[in-house]
């Protein structure tokens, strides 16, 4: 391995440098936080199909497709520039940096937990070495501080609290990823929050890797202690919730955060299946029963709740009679939202080695199934609330209408010469189609 002479590197400053993300939206606020400690030593951030001297690729692994992406992405940067210095960075670097190092192109390899070194680690780099960064799950003990505070032009800023899982789902590699929990300071959220709120956020969705875990590891605040402070930061309208264990959500829980004026009427549950046999399998810790019981008490506390989830098809051992029944669970319960996904192997896992493993054309005529019941039921949520006046925060122009958000996540968009990016308007819901509700300003 030649390292170059400082001379050499002090012939070539990197000025610019572009980042490409991929998976959660925990990376995208990493990403973001990645931004902001580069702009501050002086770089330039370009968009990711500009040449730049430098590529952060923030890598995901929750897919077999998602390593592909990765790896396509790294080869990419590499041909936009044979000289750039390459980071692959995150969850797909962190469990297989053998693999990552060996893609062709690649100079840096950092695990999580080293991305806020990642500015010291790229300047010590060169286009032509390699160097690698990964610690084990053992030695990700730490919350990771890296702030987000450059998002500049929208109206909604993510705020990570957490990290790492201890679940350990059985078709899943993210505790292997991102570690033991993990929560923030207490103090660090607020002082964040009321950041961006100066900055002119109005809302604010939190995020994490297991979001319902926040304290569990320090034993001094809660979710529902960090929900309840945010309420009072001035200038925040908004609290929005990312995705969430169910059973956190017992009915005490659900009743405390009725009370939580700013909370937004959205909650993202995750399922994975609506069959009790596929749920003991996947190692989820939660029967349909319960969670039908959690929906019907968010609806109780919640009027006009939108409930949204995740379910996995083609999970090891799935068979047609389980399958229709996370199709009949996924009507009742009538979700306006689902993200439907394949299960994927993921080596390390205990569904990796698990019989009856579902061919590829199965999986996909089950995406397609799923996907017409999960638009029959955006459909019917959406159709319910026409005539209805609901708050809506808007965001930007799409196709010639200005586009936002209603507390409960139905996209809207209204006519109006005047600019509304940044503000909430009473809106009156009118017609209902498969992007979006069209509305009226509400007289």
């Amino acid at each position: 391995m030649r390292l170059k002479s400082q001379q050499e590197r002090a012939n070539r400053p990197l000025k610019k440098v572009a980042f490409i993300t991929l998976g959660c939206k925990v990376n995208t606020y990493e990403t973001e936080g990645m931004k902001r400690i580069f702009e501050k030593d002086g770089y330039k951030v370009v968009e990711p199909e500009e040449t730049a001297d430098v590529y952060i690729i923030n890598t995901c692994t929750v897919t077999h497709l998602s390593d592909r992406k990765s790896r396509q992405m790294i080869r990419r940067a590499r041909r936009m520039n044979p000289q750039a210095v390459i980071a692959a960075v995150g969850c797909y670097a962190q469990v297989a940096p053998d693999e990552v190092s060996a893609i062709d192109g690649v100079n840096l390899v950092v695990g999580n937990n080293h991305k806020n070194e990642i500015l010291s680690l790229v300047n010590e780099a060169s286009w032509n070495t390699l160097q690698v960064e990964v610690s084990t799950r053992k030695e990700l003990k730490e919350y990771e501080e890296l702030r987000a505070q450059s998002f500049s032009g929208r109206t909604r800023a993510f705020l990570k609290i957490q990290d790492g899982c201890d679940q350990f789902c059985s078709y899943c590699i993210i505790p292997h990823a991102r570690g033991g929990i993990r929560s923030r300071s207490f103090g660090s959220i607020l002082d964040e929050a009321q950041k961006l709120s100066d900055n002119g956020f109005l809302e604010i969705v939190l995020t994490g890797i297991h979001l319902t875990s926040y304290g569990v590891d320090t034993g001094r605040h809660s979710l529902i202690d960090v929900i309840s402070s945010l309420n009072d930061v001035e200038g925040i309208h908004r609290i929005r919730l990312g995705s969430l264990e169910p059973l956190y959500m017992n009915r005490e829980m659900i009743a405390r955060m009725a009370c939580i004026e700013k909370l937004c009427p959205h909650f993202h549950l995750s399922l994975q299946s609506g069959c009790d046999e596929t749920l003991n399998r996947m190692n989820r810790r939660y029967t349909t029963g319960e969670y039908l019981e959690i929906v019907e008490g968010l609806r109780q506390y919640f009027p006009n709740v939108a409930i949204t989830t995740d379910i996995m098809v083609g999970f090891p051992g799935e068979t047609d009679e389980e399958f229709e029944k996370t199709c009949s669970f996924a009507q009742a319960i009538g979700f306006s939202q689902i993200h439907i996904f394949q299960y994927s192997i993921r080596k390390g896992t205990k569904a990796a080695g698990m019989p009856d493993q579902i061919p590829s054309h199965t999986k996909e005529e089950r995406s397609k199934i799923l996907e017409t019941i999960a638009e029959k039921t955006k459909f019917a949520f959406r159709q319910k609330l026409l005539g209805t006046v609901e708050p809506v925060l808007f965001e930007h122009v799409q196709d010639g209408l200005w586009e936002g958000h209603t507390p409960n996540y139905i996209p809207v968009r209204m006519a109006s010469t005047a600019a509304l990016t940044g503000k909430i308007l009473l809106v009156r819901l009118m017609e209902n189609n498969s992007e979006y509700v069209l509305g009226v300003p509400a007289g």
